[in-house]
């Protein structure tokens, strides 16, 4: 993308102005070379050290997801062990066909540290309509995952294509799935085998077993008592505190819910086209409140003891992310990670 700006900017350029043929070439080698690089606003208090460090940071940690053709939706009946449906709601129904072409994902959530460089870059600012202690709290530690609603989820992304020069997005519904999924196995929650896993024994004095492979309360208080919070089971954890999937991607299942590109629609799956599906045209289906909304995926707190989680539920949200629509109006746990569309992986 800013191969382009920079060669449109060079034709315009040619175009507009007298120069030397020397002094044209001149101007193409030092122009389009230093834009290789991103380059940080000079009134952002941004460095380009820092915009490069998190490009860096970021390919680093997209995991390629090899395209191909799965059974999405709940193929509890059909494929489960049990023989019985992982999903009550029927919005995860029919088991439809889907082919992907191949793209890359990002294996961690969109961090704090990640998130607000973006704010500070584009002279943004946290929420500021948020209510409630917890928001504030959970914004500072660098490696938790971002809260946000999903357009600014959508701008994040499109602000990674334009430093970083790599078609960045959000995923489609299908891409989630997909890759939860490890590429569309037959696995119940996103976790490294599948399961749910805890301690096999109780520590004195503590509530619950510990997750051994997804967080549980015992985890999430454990680490309330570490930052000194008082948030007990509520409380988000590290992007990466738990084994990742098979393919490679982290804590999908829970530690927030997770903004994809689709609109939501109960009846999709009864119409959805077979090859790389993107969700309805327009909105489709409003909330109780009377608000279009977008798709979901994940958990924001799952747990071994009473599931949640599950790879082929789908959940509506209100795409500003508000709980209630009135003056005590605050962020709920969502967030999101983007993927890169492109065939091939990135170097």
């Amino acid at each position: 993308m800013q191969i382009a700006q920079c060669a449109k900017r060079l034709k315009t350029s040619a175009a507009n102005v007298s120069l030397s043929a020397g002094l044209l070439v001149s101007f193409t080698l030092t122009g389009c070379e230093q834009i290789e690089n991103p380059v940080a606003r000079s009134d952002s208090g941004v460095s380009t050290v820092e915009l490069e460090e998190l490009v860096r940071t970021v390919k680093n940690n997209l995991v390629f997801v090899e395209g191909g053709e799965f059974l999405m939706g709940d193929y509890g009946v059909e494929h489960g062990p049990e023989r019985l449906p992982y999903d009550a709601d029927i919005d995860s129904k029919p088991l439809h066909k889907v082919q992907l072409t191949s793209y890359s994902m990002d294996k961690i959530k969109i961090t704090n540290q990640a998130f607000q460089l973006y704010l500070k870059y584009n002279g943004l600012q946290l929420r500021q309509d948020s209510a409630g202690i917890n928001f504030e709290r959970f914004s500072v530690p660098t490696n938790l995952p971002a809260n946000m609603d999903w357009y600014e989820a959508e701008k994040y992304c499109k602000w990674l294509a334009d430093i970083s020069d790599l078609p960045f997005a959000l995923p489609t519904e299908a891409q989630w799935e997909y890759a939860a999924r490890s590429r569309g196995q037959f696995l119940m929650v996103a976790t490294d085998d599948g399961t749910y896993r805890v301690a096999r024994e109780r520590v004195p004095g503590e509530h619950g077993l510990r997750g051994v492979n997804i967080s549980s309360t015992w985890n999430r208080r454990a680490f309330a008592d570490e930052m000194g919070w008082d948030t007990e089971g509520l409380t988000a954890l590290p992007v990466d505190q738990f084994p990742p999937n098979p393919l490679g991607l982290y804590s999908m299942s829970d530690n927030g819910e997770e903004w994809v590109n689709d609109w939501y629609d109960p009846d999709y799956y009864q119409n959805s086209p077979p090859k790389d599906p993107q969700g309805p045209d327009n909105p489709m289906f409003k909330d109780y409140f009377g608000r279009y909304t977008k798709v979901v995926r994940g958990q924001s707190l799952a747990d071994p003891a009473w599931g949640g989680g599950v790879n082929v539920h789908r959940t509506p949200a209100e795409p500003h992310g508000l709980m209630f629509d009135n003056e005590f109006s605050y962020l709920s746990s969502k967030t999101a990670r983007c993927v890169v569309n492109s065939p091939k992986p990135v170097n």
